[in-house]
């Protein structure tokens, strides 16, 4: 950890509490205000800033209807939008066009950490309003932008007469698609993926979802700023045209005005120029609401396993040796967490969660925090919905007079308005006492990680800890890892784990995560002698100041390289099938020489093979990797 690291979890003064971000200009509602009625026409066609992504929006028979091209290829087939309310009818058609704006915006942000250091933000936007021509004359906004990455659209309903509150049941929103398109489903955050045709997709499915469209393009469907709404999963029509259409898990109960979260699409000829993009759904979220965010201080973790005062003294050690920034006690510590009377501000070990071995018993919990403060390592504290729920008000501050850095929520409460507003209150507070936050199960990121940093990472994964196949790691960067960071829980030594220790390294890449947890079953008595892989981990960086995703198809492979500083790390990984692979090196700078130590399947699923070779920009790198392998290389200037 650099130095002054200790800031991110030495007790002190608090930082000025989150506060809502001053109001920032929107130029399309500000362009709106303005406009004039009929200053544009429909058909409309919105062009991205390249021309290469159009977005035409129609009013069809009276319904607002959009198609998405990219470069002169369909993507998205005429499609409505709208929505339906409880006790009324539905807001989608019977439309007049009454007023329209346009503007453009270009531009760049810097984030404080990610899988780059510098996100693109150029768009061309329009909003129209629509009236209905019969009483009562409702009307209805949306908004669309037209990114180079993909397009945005959200639902803003202004302040009139007989709609200052609603309840809006289901959206209309409509995504028609050519036949023969493929989509690559599942039923929940933590599930396998599935592909089939969209026409047999059955039942709802979470986001974002990959599709591969019969004319050879491929497209990502989901949303972002959800902090305030239910989530939005998608369902197939199975109608004439094969269709995906918007499903709300739940109601959303709001006063006039509002503005829904943003509905995306990301477009691109190869499935791995989704994966380079996903910041898009960065964009569509407000700024950082922080005061400051130079606490925040990404790293890699590993759990204590045993939960006593030795156990976590060992951990402290072995990760100072390991250049490891963080330990963390997971459930069990303040009792059976499944227990409403169990108590988060009282270390208790759980009478299931007591070790075996009698030299590791006994849990000194601020002891230990102290010792880890010591050697320059913080502390994460696990705590589940329920002590959440009812506790977090007085845990909040308690924890971080303890010192502690970071909480994980556990078992959160997801998809529906409630759950989601409670959870964003509850990520909203522990911005204010400077507790970064981990959060676990079913909860996905929409992109809100811009507007709350210390919101570092999430599960929302089925993550190494189930021990998935190597087909499904394959999976992940092209769905999954479209929405942002997820927490891996990778394993080591762990007998169960099903494909090699290249594979496991070259995850650490491929599958980004501020906050990247380690050795996920493992405690450092394993660790008896120094195994060939550590030292990969111990010079692995989780931030990245650029990601270049070089190669891959999903289930198959991937090749993914990402850069801190003047170093390149590269992650491949294969299926359950064995590969020949070569990739160009045209990431590495022209003009200079590097380093590559490449570390690579041995003979076993536990043996790595250690080489080192000189490669400059243009060169070719050969692999073979074994089924279920991969391999994990470091290219230093020299």
């Amino acid at each position: 950890m650099a130095a002054g690291a200790t800031a991110a979890f030495w007790p002190g003064p608090l930082v000025a509490a989150v506060g809502e971000q001053p109001a920032v200009s929107n130029p399309v509602h500000d362009a709106f205000a303005a406009a004039k009625p009929g200053s544009m026409s429909l058909p409309f066609a919105l062009t991205s800033p390249s021309g290469n992504v159009v977005l035409t929006i129609s009013l069809t028979k009276g319904n607002v209807t959009y198609t998405v091209s990219l470069i002169g290829r369909e993507v998205i087939l005429a499609s409505s939008l709208g929505l339906k309310l409880d006790g009324a009818p539905p807001l989608d058609s019977h439309f007049k066009l009454t007023k329209t704006s346009q503007t453009e915006h270009r531009g760049s942000w810097k984030p404080p950490y990610g899988e780059r250091d510098n996100f693109p933000d150029n768009f061309n936007a329009t909003e129209i309003e629509v009236q209905e021509e019969i009483p009562p004359g409702r009307r209805l906004r949306i908004e669309f932008r037209a990114y180079d990455e993909g397009i945005a659209f959200r639902y803003f309903v202004p302040a009139q007469p007989g709609l200052q509150s609603m309840v809006i049941t289901d959206e209309r929103s409509e995504f028609r698609l050519a036949d023969g398109a493929y989509g690559w489903w599942t039923h929940t955050a933590q599930g396998n993926y599935t592909r089939s045709l969209i026409a047999d997709v059955p039942g709802v499915n979470e986001r974002p979802f990959l599709i591969e469209l019969s004319n050879g393009l491929w497209a990502a469907i989901g949303e972002a700023a959800q902090d305030d709404y239910p989530s939005m999963f998608l369902a197939s029509l199975n109608s004439e045209h094969h269709s995906l259409v918007g499903k709300l898990m739940g109601t959303a109960d709001h006063h006039a005005p509002f503005s829904s979260p943003w509905r995306f699409i990301l477009v691109a000829e190869k499935p791995r120029h989704l994966l380079e993009h996903n910041y898009l759904l960065q964009n569509l979220c407000p700024p950082s609401r922080l005061a400051s965010t130079n606490w925040i201080l990404p790293g890699k973790v590993m759990r204590e396993m045993t939960l006593s005062t030795r156990g976590g003294r060992e951990l402290v050690d072995f990760a100072a040796s390991q250049n490891i920034q963080y330990i963390e006690f997971d459930a069990g510590w303040y009792g059976d967490q499944d227990d409403e009377a169990a108590d988060a501000t009282k270390i208790n070990v759980a009478p299931q969660a007591i070790n075996a071995n009698p030299d590791y018993r006994g849990l000194n919990l601020r002891e230990v925090i102290d010792y880890a403060r010591s050697k320059n390592i913080g502390t994460i504290l696990y705590i589940n919905h329920i002590a959440m729920e009812r506790q977090l008000d007085v845990l909040l501050p308690l924890y971080r007079q303890w010192g502690v850095a970071g909480i994980k929520y556990g078992f959160v409460n997801v998809h529906t308005q409630p759950w989601t507003r409670l959870l964003y209150d509850a990520i909203k507070k522990a911005g204010e006492y400077r507790l970064f936050l981990d959060i676990h199960d079913e909860f996905r990121p929409t992109g809100m990680s811009r507007t709350y940093p210390h919101l570092l990472t999430q599960e929302g994964i089925r993550g190494n800890e189930e021990f998935p196949s190597a087909a499904h790691s394959t999976t992940l960067p092209f769905t999954r890892m479209l929405a942002g960071a997820a927490d891996y829980t990778y394993c080591w030594f762990d007998p169960r784990l099903k494909n090699t220790w290249a594979h496991q390294m070259a995850l650490a890449v491929v599958l980004y995560s501020p906050l990247q947890f380690i050795y996920w079953y493992d405690h450092p008595t394993a660790f008896r002698t120094e195994s060939t892989g550590m030292e990969w981990f111990r010079e692995l960086p989780t931030v990245w100041d650029d990601t270049k995703v070089l190669d891959g198809h999903p289930g198959d492979f991937v090749a993914i390289a990402r850069r801190k500083g003047k170093s390149w790390f590269l992650g491949v990984i294969t299926n359950d099938s064995g590969r020949d692979m070569k990739i160009d090196l045209d990431m590495l700078q022209p003009g200079q020489q590097y380093a590559g130590m490449i570390f690579s399947d041995g003979s076993g699923p536990k043996d790595i093979q250690k080489n080192q070779r000189s490669f400059q920009h243009g060169d070719v790198l050969k692999l073979t990797l074994q089924p279920r392998g991969g391999a994990a290389i470091c290219f230093t200037q020299a």
